[in-house]
């Protein structure tokens, strides 16, 4: 993969903030999409609130009528009631408060690489299920009986109850609908596919999604199968860390949407090392029933190299959960010779793009 010259495309400072007491602190896992001749982005931006010596300032969402606002919890480190919790926020009167909030803010760019970014948040936290920020979007442009397109986008909701996927919608990236949690705690790196699988009446639509183990193995990769895209069942684990690859030995998790080959489809997702550090690797999955893994590469296939993916809030971090293409065939299919433009985050801290072909991506299924 290649990465673009002018990398990071994105960062904190190009942001502004959801609130004038908030400090943006990164714009980073960028979903993506294609639309009205544009190359738009949906950044997770994560805030929090500088605070005077002797107190804890953290981002506080309040909720009137069914929407969130962006406010401020301010308290002194002696009050009654005040338990710090390190770097990760406060306990006030046995309620947990992070020290960030995160929220998904469209950029937009005529070219895939100088990007203009919305001043104000798409996604807003809006419920309690919300309560401490929504995260990691990917987006997914499915076609109606018509035709027409609606761009499906799920991300990672957080509060106190865990953190778990849910599911939004637009047709215009004006007016959102949101259709609630598809997938409950502890569950995300959810990524739907852009066209059913199967044969016949047996067609579905498939997701890849990654629930938390815990007691027994390490966190993986399951695919999942929906009539109508809410209500998901036949759950099945497909790809598993391994532990004699780098970068596998702690977890690994789904990417952006799958793209659909002649070979079939190819997904990019990333892996955690012991040491914390991630890269990115592929893996390819059967055209009608995805749960049955073709290839899988043996080695990564973009690592923590630049400075910027290896210094920042968290380092030696490439998170990628963005892709936009090439035009397909008529049948649906990338051609080997497509541009493939792969969006990632460095570090929790910025935005970057990394160039390959549809060819070079099966050559890095290889195992």
């Amino acid at each position: 993969m290649r990465r673009h010259s002018a990398n990071p495309l994105i960062v904190a400072a190009d942001v502004r903030p959801s609130n004038p007491a908030y400090r943006v602190r990164g714009a980073f896992n960028p979903a993506a999409t294609t639309f009205e001749g544009e190359t738009l982005l949906l950044l997770r931006v994560a805030e929090d609130v500088p605070a005077e010596p002797g107190r804890i300032a953290v981002p506080l969402v309040r909720f009137e009528n069914g929407r969130g606002f962006a406010d401020v919890l301010n308290v002194g480190l002696n009050d009654p009631g005040v338990v710090p919790r390190d770097t990760r926020g406060v306990c006030v009167n046995g309620v947990e408060y992070l020290s960030t909030l995160s929220h998904l803010r469209l950029a937009r760019s005529a070219d895939g690489a100088r990007f203009t970014v919305d001043d104000e948040p798409f996604l807003f936290p809006a419920s309690p299920a919300e309560r401490f920020g929504v995260e990691d979007a990917r987006i997914t442009a499915l076609p109606d009986e018509r035709g027409d397109l609606t761009w499906w986008i799920n991300f990672t909701v957080v509060s106190g109850d865990g953190w778990c996927t849910a599911l939004a919608s637009t047709k215009d990236f004006q007016t959102v609908t949101r259709h609630g949690v598809i997938f409950p705690p502890a569950n995300k790196d959810v990524s739907l596919f852009p066209a059913p699988c199967g044969v016949g009446e047996a067609k579905r639509w498939w997701a890849l999604h990654r629930p938390n183990n815990e007691g027994f193995g390490k966190s993986s990769i399951w695919t999942a199968t929906s009539p109508d895209l809410l209500s998901w069942g036949d759950h099945r684990c497909i790809l598993r860390p391994r532990a004699d690859v780098p970068f596998e030995g702690a977890k690994i998790g789904g990417g952006p949407p799958c793209l659909l080959t002649a070979a079939g489809w190819v997904q990019v997702y990333h892996g955690k090392a012991a040491d914390g550090s991630y890269a990115l690797f592929a893996a390819l999955l059967d055209r009608n029933d995805p749960s049955i893994v073709l290839a899988r590469g043996a080695d990564p296939i973009l690592t923590p190299d630049a400075e910027y993916e290896r210094n920042g809030f968290f380092p030696n971090v490439v998170f990628a959960n963005g892709v936009t293409h090439d035009p397909p065939g008529p049948d649906g299919v990338l051609p080997e010779e497509a541009n493939v433009r792969l969006y990632y985050g460095a570090c929790d801290d910025a935005t970057c793009l990394a160039e390959t072909t549809v060819g070079e991506l099966l050559a890095g299924t290889a195992g």
